[in-house]
């Protein structure tokens, strides 16, 4: 028995935030620019009263209604967020008794960003094949624009609010779908995308008072903090490096493979990363003009595309990529079931 990944859904909060409206705020960004550069449009942003937990159920509900599995049949909950409802009690907690899951379920959060998909994953992987769980919900949520300041146009461009639903289950199959993962980890890169006031060290200040940099970003120490110099730097050197540690490990080439799914960071990002690669457009996949960087959301946002294009067929092999905050890094080679 072998885990396999039976469904992807995801959710999007009602409310908008377009290019127009940044442009009209910061003028030297018009929304040609904003669309060239960045590859999006608009992005979705979570209401005054909505938080991670909201979105989270949204999320698998949509799962849920499209009878692929019931409530009943689930019996582990990952929920992957780095903006919790609280810091305690977890919110995988929260979001089991919200859908009325079974008391036996397990639930847990796992706090990481732009990687996390791949690592839940491989946890998802770890509990189903060895017994632990036959059908896990696997969940990434995140409402990032509750901790930008309006006035970053540094980072107010990049990232919108978003939740994914994916059911793994227990499948009688000759080899694994998800065959092989490979990790990484740098922590001396922490403080390069990073919220500074926030958690027991840090400690949420009400008086924190707004600043502004060389560049004309404004923002508090309360607020989202990214050197996009820095992590372009780090993407653009483990990235590549993370693909070829995948290929040879799993003992195959680029040309073994279907298609390939990075972590939807921005259109330029992934651009200079396809070209780097060699990776040939038939192969690269981009959905984030609609949504803009989900962080933990982006690669299951365009495995449900993928699904909903009928781009994805059985048997085909993807390679996801996962980077950034943390730093942290990780792939995942799957056989589509």
């Amino acid at each position: 028995m072998y885990a396999t990944i039976r469904a992807v859904e995801y959710y999007l909060p009602e409310d908008i935030l377009p290019n127009s409206v940044i442009a009209a705020r910061f003028p030297e960004w018009t929304e040609k620019k904003i669309e060239s550069k960045i590859g999006i449009v608009e992005r979705h942003i979570s209401g005054a009263e909505e938080f991670t937990s909201d979105m989270a159920v949204s999320a698998a509900r949509k799962l849920f209604a499209s009878g692929v599995c019931t409530p009943e049949e689930i019996d582990f909950v990952l929920l992957c967020t780095q903006t919790p409802d609280y810091m305690l009690p977890t919110t995988a907690c929260i979001v089991q008794a919200k859908l009325g899951l079974a008391n036996t379920v397990g639930a847990l959060d796992i706090n990481l960003g732009c990687s996390g998909y791949i690592y839940s994953l491989g946890f998802a992987k770890g509990l189903i094949e060895t017994g632990q769980a036959k059908n896990v919900l696997l969940i990434t949520a995140d409402t990032y624009t509750k901790l930008i300041n309006d006035g970053d146009k540094s980072i107010v461009t990049l990232f919108g609010d978003a939740a994914s639903a994916t059911l793994l289950s227990a499948t009688e199959r000759e080899t694994p779908s998800l065959s092989h993962f490979v990790y990484g980890t740098d922590g001396n890169g922490a403080s390069n995308l990073i919220v500074p006031n926030s958690g027991t060290r840090g400690k949420y200040d009400p008086d924190a008072p707004l600043v502004e940099d060389n560049m004309g970003n404004k923002r508090t120490q309360n607020n989202l903090y990214m050197n996009g110099g820095e992590i372009f730097t780090f993407t653009l050197t483990t990235v590549p490096a993370t693909l070829e540690r995948m290929l040879t490990k799993a003992e195959v080439t680029l040309n073994d493979i279907d298609l390939v799914v990075f972590h939807q960071a921005n259109l330029y990002m992934l651009k200079h990363l396809q070209m780097k690669m060699d990776i040939p457009d038939e192969k690269f996949c981009v959905a984030m003009k609609h949504c803009g960087n989900t962080v933990s959301s982006t690669i299951p946002i365009v495995l449900s595309e993928l699904i909903a294009e009928g781009r994805l067929q059985k048997g085909q092999r993807l390679l996801l990529v996962g980077f950034g905050v943390g730093y942290s890094w990780g792939a995942a080679l799957v056989e589509w079931a």
